[in-house]
């Protein structure tokens, strides 16, 4: 049957990044994956062309679709746009209107690479780690919110972190049935000995355990787990965490891996419908000049396969291929070896698709 993929490439990097991935996706249709791909401006592109990042063609394209493929949004020649207009809204947008609530990270060394990581090669050798992070609640959408005068005429800024039972019992299963995928060890992390909605998502997560008596939970503070997958990464299976908690962490994961631009992710609905995208930024620094690194967009199509069409076999033949180029020597400027040979954006594509055979 037909897939329908939305393409967003989006700013920067994005459209470079982007079309290596659908190559890769179209390598795979003469082997019988059945795709029709539509491509749509999203981000400050987008903003260039209508006046609004997310135009109502682009979210309906959205909502049409079976997954999207997503680059990245954002740029200086934005920065100064209204909020409400810049370019970051339309990845938030998509999130609200199509209720993508679970996160997907994973972090994965790939054994050509443990030199790469920011520890030693033997702190992280072997680690695999998936950091599951809820996207739609917490202090980023919490109300209210806003900017004012206290009685000291003083400007104050104040968020709301916020979460209700339901929201965490949905990603707190997301967690549970990763695990039970994999070896069946879930961490929760929270700051229950200081914020009152840490302390539900503690009770909650605990509560849902019940459900799943064959993974084994455990707890964490953040703070701890911030120093832990430093100190030992190879001891976490799964993480599940909030919005704000889990930025932060997998962004310090990414690291563990040698680059960024290594990292996939997948954002889901209840449906198993989502986003995917790699998860490093649009670095307009280096746009148009094919020295960025495609890996983890093209990792990203592979887990669109995986959660959204149920294609694991041709998941599995990308990430092979991917693994196949690193052991080849094959590198971007961001993962090479000091001294080592650097291969350009569209030539690890060419790489990866060869592989494919």
């Amino acid at each position: 049957m037909m897939k329908k993929i939305a393409v967003l490439p989006g700013d920067g990097i994005g459209p470079e990044i982007v079309a290596q991935a659908v190559r890769v996706l179209r390598a795979l249709e003469p082997h019988g994956l059945k795709l029709e791909m539509v491509e749509a401006p999203v981000g400050g592109t987008a903003y260039d062309l209508t006046g609004d990042p997310l135009p109502r063609a682009t979210l309906d394209l959205a909502r049409s679709a079976d997954a999207i493929l997503f680059g990245s949004v954002g740029g200086w020649q934005w920065d100064t746009l209204p909020r409400d207009k810049r370019p970051e809204q339309a990845i938030l947008g998509l999130r609200k209107e199509l209720a993508l609530f679970a996160n997907l990270r994973p972090a994965t060394i790939y054994p050509e690479l443990a030199a790469a990581s920011t520890l030693r090669p033997e702190v992280v050798s072997g680690m695999d780690v998936l950091i599951i992070r809820e996207l739609t609640g917490d202090i980023y959408f919490g109300q209210p919110r806003g900017l004012r005068t206290n009685a000291a005429g003083e400007r104050e800024g104040f968020d709301t972190m916020l979460y209700a039972e339901s929201e965490i019992r949905r990603i707190a299963r997301v967690g549970f049935e990763s695990a039970m995928k994999r070896n069946r060890r879930l961490c929760s992390v929270d700051k229950a000995n200081v914020l009152e909605t840490s302390q539900l998502w503690r009770d909650v997560v605990t509560e849902t355990a019940r459900e799943f008596p064959q993974v084994e939970l455990s707890h964490m503070y953040v703070d701890n787990a911030a120093m832990q997958l430093l100190r030992n990464p190879r001891q976490f299976d799964v993480i599940v965490t909030g919005n704000m908690f889990g930025d932060i962490l997998s962004d310090e994961a990414s690291m563990l891996t040698g680059s960024i631009g290594m990292l996939p992710s997948a954002s889901l609905n209840a449906d198993r419908r989502g986003l995917y995208e790699p998860i490093h930024g649009s670095a307009p620094d280096i746009a148009g000049r094919n020295i960025a690194n495609p890996l983890a967009t093209i990792l990203s199509a592979a887990m669109l396969l995986r959660y959204s069409l149920d294609q694991d076999g041709f998941a599995r033949r990308i990430e092979a291929a991917v693994s196949g180029v690193l052991q080849k020597g094959l590198r971007t400027g961001d993962i090479a070896d000091k001294g080592q040979a650097v291969i350009g954006t569209r030539e690890m594509g060419d790489a990866v698709v060869a592989a494919l055979g």
